[in-house]
């Protein structure tokens, strides 16, 4: 508690899912938290309130992503509500799930690579004279970029493997600055985007939790406490690095 104290944190997507508890775990650590989402207000609210019930601070932006000026329109909601920014994680994130190439069309390509590689891109990059020297840049990449090749993911896992060059570039770029850039790589994680195809299947969920060394299916916790981790001061030598967050489901 009390590790962020004073840092002002963005989380994309951070009003669901791996995001919110992401969003939550830096609010219990002192930040004041800018919980980014695209349209459901409902559940951006439910994350303010949670990290306010709790002591902490937080406010909601909405913006949606993979649009013309959405970078551009998220910088100007955060500019209404914080003078200043000491950790981004680019969060946000959609899947085009059961596409293998032949079923990949243009749209759906350039859609999903707008929202996951063009989107935080442009995001850090308007954000970066907002970050404050020793600052933090998080990026959650995946899994299925290093030894998991999906063949029904694969538009998904591209967009990813731009965001671990991203994370490579920016961190040679801004290490002079003292900031550090990493990437955070989950496998599975049971939130309600994967809901539909794991909790309802006991055989894929054991399937799922086989994977990993652990016998266990990641919450979004399990991933939350390593950004945390990378937002902190304990941090402040590793950069540059991919972070293997699949519970060894890799090795």
């Amino acid at each position: 508690m009390g590790a962020l104290k004073g840092k002002t944190a963005l989380v994309t997507g951070g009003s669901r899912g791996i995001g919110r508890e992401i969003a939550e775990r830096l609010a219990r650590d002192g930040a004041r938290v800018a919980v980014h989402y695209g349209s459901n207000d409902e559940a951006a609210k439910e994350t303010v309130t949670a990290i306010e019930g709790a002591g902490g601070q937080a406010f909601a932006l909405r913006a949606e992503l993979g649009v013309p000026g959405d970078a551009q329109a998220l910088w100007a909601a955060f500019d209404e509500q914080a003078d200043g920014l000491d950790i981004l994680v680019n969060n946000a994130g959609i899947v085009e799930a059961g596409k293998p190439i032949a079923a990949v069309t243009p749209e759906s390509f350039d859609h999903v690579f707008a929202v996951n590689a063009k989107a935080p891109f442009f995001i850090t990059q308007l954000g970066l004279p907002r970050l404050r020297d020793g600052g933090r840049v998080v990026n959650i990449s995946t899994g299925l970029t290093r030894g998991a090749a999906t063949p029904e993911l694969i538009s998904y896992s591209m967009t990813k493997g731009a965001i671990d060059v991203l994370t490579l570039t920016l961190a040679k770029e801004l290490g002079p600055r003292g900031i550090t850039v990493n990437a955070v790589a989950p496998g599975v994680v049971d939130t309600d985007m994967n809901a539909a195809w794991l909790r309802g299947d006991a055989e894929t969920w054991k399937a799922v939790a086989a994977e990993s060394p652990f016998n266990r299916v990641a919450k979004g916790d399990d991933v939350a406490d390593i950004v945390a981790f990378l937002a902190s001061s304990d941090s402040r030598w590793v950069t540059g690095q991919w972070i293997d967050a699949t519970g060894g489901a890799l090795l």
